[in-house]
């Protein structure tokens, strides 16, 4: 305990006193040229824009992926204002800045906001993943779903010289204790190949997941429903074949399949949340099929960036998911029904089925006379057919739901006084059609209704805008408005209808959610020092929440005023030790809703666990010097109260808060690089926040944190 003490002391010492970033992206190499976020829609570099943006290059994210397994753990890891992941399939819960991110590859939206199966941050295997863009705050840059923020996954660039390339990973991991089931591996292979303007990059990933232990030695518990990481295979296969048109212009086919599938070796041991004793797996084998996450994606890109002068991008894309969750026949009343089997012998299962398929068209350039000023022209079409079946039993949960969305947009961008300063702005006006057809809900929801479908239509004109001052390269400050677009989880509340005489044509909690982002914020990006703060607030006039009425019932959806607010503070120092970075970064968020049915629109109670991150202070020492790297880092999740409703499950509660520290070692050989990365090295025991928050009191989802365990890889590039 005195050696993690003065770990922690030590690296908190050095982290404070030179006020660094670990969310920020790494400071700008001399020489290297601007960063251009693809997410954005545009080519004018980032800080052009009046937004916080992150860029975690692929050095980091390998990093982080082999700390703690997967994009959604280097994300949060990296992000203060990002919610502490669960460890499961399901990222329920998860949030950026209070709200929901829209996941992307390469611009494809992996989010089906119908019905939010939150398995969307496991649809491609990080292997295959060049960078992830993050864009903060609600926004329409991408359509539907950004109200949050957006987390753009980019593939790999194909090979840039004619020939052959590679790269090969092994990896191995294991719990401290190297328990025979905690024992997991990764294998994946990537091969490259160019020859004049023809080039082709395919690569295949299998990994083996083991047990998750606890850091009192304990299986962590599972999660027969919503699905596990712990305990699981994968396959991930992925190909991009390009040809060159002409010196600017490129035809590009990308293709993924991604499947994650539980093994099904374990069954749930209740734990008891009064004497903090968290829920365990013992050996059994639970009904029916275990749960599983299948992503197929395609997609076929013409960019030609010196057309007429601009920037010319024209994408197609198509993605299929199916989200098999696991079932239980108690305590899931809700399959329960008693004409087709006696009370609570009823065993049933859900899975989503969601298809997408669309197109982006995007044109910008210079104005011409007026080259101060970049307009961005475009047009993108989303179509969307999700439904949640009953598998065991052929019943249909959540009806078949169509979703189309037409939305032109325009972006323009102004620089003055030699870009010291700009003023940016845009407009996107969204054209939706909902379309269900007649349904009866199941005989749970009160014997079960009737409902007349429709086909609701919505429109609504987005507006962002925003100014940036640069009066010193790399010191600027920027102030925006931004507005995102989504609609509530539409899934969750047709299925959910508990009374006679609903049409949807007219049903007020489907009408979509509508949600702004203003921010202030200064950034510094000089010498050694890469250093920012923002200040947002946001809200939302008809908010969507995820609510649990009691222990063990479905969540559902809640329509109320939501009001979010926060500080973000990242900084970074390259310190006169060659090779040594110190950093940190801190986010503050406060999230208020209208808990009381009164009429009267005012904020006046806390959002919970399910809707909002807790506070959080992340540091971390960096060190890269020849063919050594190694990385500390600690994120402390700050304890805070929540107050509910009165008479809701529970009215009163408190999230203890706690730490974690990871390490990662690299050595660079002629032969391929070694890592050695550990997660919780001072094998912290906890209580994780989603259970302390959102299931204070159910014996069967008391999950502790994973406690300490040890990645070693092989990474050989050719």
């Amino acid at each position: 305990m005195s050696i993690r003490s003065s770990v922690l002391l030590a690296t908190t010492a050095l982290a404070l006193t030179s006020l660094p970033a670990l969310a920020q992206s790494q400071p700008a190499v001399e020489g290297e040229g601007p960063i251009i976020v693809t997410a954005a829609r545009t080519i004018l570099p980032a800080n052009a824009l009046p937004l916080t943006i992150d860029v975690i290059d692929q050095e980091t994210l390998n990093q982080q992926v082999a700390i703690g397994g997967s994009i959604v753990d280097a994300v949060s890891a990296l992000t203060p204002s990002f919610s502490p992941t669960r460890q499961k399939l399901s990222g329920a819960g998860e949030t950026l800045r209070g709200r929901s991110p829209l996941y992307a590859i390469n611009g494809i939206p992996q989010t089906a906001p119908l019905r939010d199966g939150a398995r969307d941050g496991f649809s491609i295997d990080p292997f295959f993943i060049d960078r992830v863009e993050l864009i903060y705050g609600s926004n329409a840059l991408q359509g539907i779903g950004g109200t949050g923020g957006i987390v753009n996954q980019v593939t790999v660039a194909p090979p840039q010289v004619d020939g052959l390339t590679g790269r090969v990973l092994v990896q191995g991991n294991a719990d401290t204790g190297f328990s025979g089931d905690g024992i997991g591996g990764k294998v994946a292979g990537l091969i490259g190949w160019r020859s004049g303007p023809w080039d082709a990059t395919v690569g295949a990933a299998y990994e083996k997941r083991g047990a998750f232990y606890d850091g009192h030695g304990n299986r962590v518990g599972t999660d027969l429903t919503q699905g596990e990481t712990q305990d699981s295979r994968s396959w991930s296969l992925f190909g991009r074949f390009g040809y060159a048109l002409s010196d600017t212009a490129r035809l590009d086919l990308t293709l993924s399949r991604f499947q994650l599938k539980g093994e099904g070796d374990y069954l749930t041991l209740d734990g008891n949340p009064a004497i903090d004793l968290p829920t365990t797996s013992v050996r059994g084998t639970p009904p029916g099929v275990p749960a599983t996450n299948r992503t197929e994606s395609a997609a076929l890109t013409l960019t030609d960036s010196n057309l007429w002068g601009g920037n010319f991008i024209a994408q197609l894309f198509f993605n299929r998911s199916r989200d098999t969750y696991g079932g239980e026949v108690a305590p899931i009343a809700t399959f329960q029904d008693t004409a087709i089997a006696p009370k609570d012998t009823l065993f049933d299962q859900s899975q989503n089925r969601s298809r997408k398929y669309g197109g982006k068209i995007s044109y910008e350039r210079a104005m011409p006379g007026f080259e101060a000023l970049t307009a961005v022209l475009g047009f993108d079409a989303l179509y969307d057919l999700t439904e949640q079946r009953l598998i065991a039993t052929g019943r249909t949960w959540v009806p078949p739901t169509d979703y189309r969305s037409l939305a032109p947009f325009a972006q323009f961008n102004l620089a003055l006084f030699d870009k010291k300063l700009r003023l940016a702005g845009g407009i996107r006006y969204e054209d939706v059609r909902i379309h269900i057809d007649d349904y009866r809900t199941l005989a749970s929801y009160r014997g079960g209704f009737n409902v007349a479908g429709g086909t609701p239509t919505f429109s609504d004109t987005l507006f962002n805008g925003g100014a940036i001052l640069e009066p010193w390269d790399g010191i600027r400050a920027y102030a925006s408005y931004a507005e995102g677009y989504t609609v509530p989880d539409v899934g969750r509340i047709a299925r959910a209808v508990d009374r006679a005489g609903v049409d949807i044509d007219n049903y007020v909690n489907i009408s979509p959610i509508v949600s702004n982002n203003r921010e202030i914020g200064v950034e510094m990006k000089r010498g050694p020092v890469d250093a920012s703060a923002a200040y947002f607030w946001s809200t939302s006039k008809n908010g969507s929440l995820l609510v649990q009425s009691s222990v063990g019932a479905p969540f559902e959806i809640q329509r109320q005023r939501v009001e979010i607010q926060g500080l973000e503070l990242n900084l970074s120092v390259k310190t006169p030790l060659p090779g040594l970075t110190l950093s940190t970064g801190y986010a503050h968020l406060i999230g208020r809703t209208d808990g009381s049915d009164n009429g009267i629109d005012k904020v006046d109670r806390d959002l919970d666990g399910a809707n909002i991150s807790p506070d959080r202070l992340n540091i971390a020492a960096s060190y890269a010097q020849g063919p050594l790297s190694a990385r500390i880092q600690t994120q402390f999740f700050l304890s805070r109260q929540f107050e509910r409703t009165p008479g809701a499950y529970p009215a009163l509660y408190r999230f203890d808060g706690y730490d974690v520290t990871d390490l990662s070692l690299r050595y660079q050989t002629r032969f391929g690089a070694l890592t050695l990365a550990a997660q919780n090295i001072f094998d912290t025991f906890y209580i994780d926040y989603y259970s302390q928050t959102v299931r204070p009191t159910d014996n069967a989802h008391y999950y502790a944190g994973r406690g300490r365990n040890f990645t070693l890889s092989w990474d050989y590039r050719f």
